[in-house]
């Protein structure tokens, strides 16, 4: 998946059922429904989160990750000093833990010429010495 902006969950759903070359009366059966209820998930571009998750149990992929590595990359920057943080009882998680697959999206940018290294830093927030790690790192063999 090289965008991250725009999810099309159904879509995505349907390649990965592909992959595995899952019978459709598998699905079915799984989901309880028709063949036609299924394909209007495939043409969905959202999902309701009960019905993602059963679609990342039976395909064995979290579909969720990829809404995850969207908040990464678009979330808009913290308000740091604006609000005070308040506790929670919801469990907490690192904002910047980068995939290989949103490091390659980003070395994939810089590489092909469609963003500067500083319009990287300022879109997506990531830290100078991190970029250049991961295009030292990452960068394509030529």
């Amino acid at each position: 998946m090289k965008n991250f902006e725009h999810i099309h969950i159904g879509n995505l759903i349907k390649k990965r059922k592909e992959e595995l070359h899952i019978d459709i009366q598998r699905i079915c059966n799984f989901f309880e429904n028709t063949e036609e209820a299924i394909e209007e998930m495939y043409e969905s571009e959202s999902l309701d989160t009960k019905t993602v998750l059963r679609w990342s149990k039976l395909l064995e992929y979290d579909f969720f990750r990829i809404y995850s590595q969207h908040l990464i990359l678009f979330s808009p920057p913290s308000a740091e000093g604006k609000i005070q943080k308040q506790a929670s009882h919801l469990p907490q998680f690192r904002k910047n833990i980068y995939t290989k697959e949103i490091i390659d999206f980003i070395v994939a940018l810089i590489e092909t010429n469609e963003k500067t290294k500083n319009q990287v830093i300022e879109e997506y927030r990531i830290p100078k010495t991190t970029l250049h790690k991961w295009i030292t790192k990452y960068k394509k063999e030529e």
